[in-house]
């Protein structure tokens, strides 16, 4: 299959989830970036940190288009972004500048295990006590650091796991994503400039790449991405919420089995 077929398929798929979840794509992206850039040869340790950088760079676009999206549909809580952001660019800058550190093979370990666990919280519906809320500002600043540090270093846009964190302080599941689409490009945007930094001058890097971001995908997959983010927004909103956990459950499942493979 041509190389840009395959990213017009991923920018698809990255906005319909992205509309629909929350997420960045990053999910979908990264596994498809990975067999891409195998079936171009690159040497597997640039191309894993390749994937990652280059998924972040996407998620930036796709995150706007869907926060957009929801914001429309007043499913997009700003107070809690306001809350949220600080922390979650603190955690991506500084896991895009550690990326370089971890081998490729931790990263992918790393990456396939952290979908299994949400999958699993989100499937079995592990319900929060009805009086748990926000943690106070230290608290929330933490856990959104180590949001932002995590979806770096795996390079996703933090949604598959903001959403589940505001579901179990008992936000509402359509607000969870609306606003975890929100928080998505300020991580992304942060993630992408540690990659840049990491990756700057690298050897064995292929032509037209700046850092560990590789341009010719991100076209391809962002202009795709940004079509297709609406649609999976009003899915989203059409959908009851007890079937987008399942979704959004089943959704993380496959993706973590098959990083993991």
């Amino acid at each position: 299959m041509d190389v840009w077929t395959l990213y017009v398929l991923l920018g698809i798929g990255a906005g319909l989830l992205s509309g629909m979840l929350g997420v960045g794509g990053g999910q979908v992206v990264v596994p498809g970036l990975l067999y891409i850039f195998h079936h171009k040869g690159l040497a597997p340790a640039v191309a894993v940190h390749m994937a990652l950088g280059t998924s972040l760079a996407t998620i930036v676009i796709t995150s706007i288009s869907s926060a957009i999206s929801h914001h429309r549909r007043g499913s997009v809580s700003w107070d809690l972004v306001r809350r949220l952001a600080p922390g979650i660019v603190i955690g991506a800058v500084i896991g895009g500048l550690m990326s370089g550190l971890f081998p490729a093979r931790v990263l992918r370990i790393s990456f396939g295990v952290f979908l299994l666990i949400l999958a699993v919280q989100m499937a079995f519906s592990l319900r929060p006590s009805p009086q748990r809320v926000l943690p106070g500002v230290l608290g929330t600043t933490t856990t959104a650091s180590l949001i932002g540090w995590t979806s770096a270093i795996v390079g996703v846009g933090g949604g598959s796991m903001v959403v589940p964190f505001l579901a179990w302080c008992n936000v509402n599941m359509k607000s969870a994503v609306g606003t975890a689409s929100a928080c998505g490009a300020p991580l992304a945007l942060a993630g992408m400039i540690g990659f840049v930094v990491a990756g700057w001058g690298q050897a064995d890097l292929p032509a037209h790449s700046v850092g560990y971001i590789y341009w010719p995908a991100w076209l391809g997959i962002s202009i795709c991405s940004l079509a297709f983010t609406p649609l999976g927004a009003l899915i989203s909103h059409r959908l009851p919420v007890d079937t987008l956990k399942r979704v959004f459950s089943v959704f993380l499942a496959i993706a973590g089995i098959r990083i993991l493979l």
